[in-house]
């Protein structure tokens, strides 16, 4: 038997997203919703999904 994932909660530990992982942003075998969380929030900007508040 085998389970195919098909959605994923971003790996951004603040973030509440769950994100498709054909879609997702991927960095360092992790999935992100964006590139905003990918980046762990440099420029300080939040993942911008609505209902989401994080920012690193």
């Amino acid at each position: 038997m085998s389970v195919t994932i098909e959605q994923v909660k971003c790996a951004c530990g603040d973030c509440v997203c769950v994100v498709s992982v054909e879609k997702g942003v991927k960095r360092n075998g992790r999935i992100y919703c964006g590139e905003s969380c990918a980046e762990h929030h440099t420029s300080g900007a939040g993942c911008e999904h609505a209902g989401c508040t994080c920012h690193g």
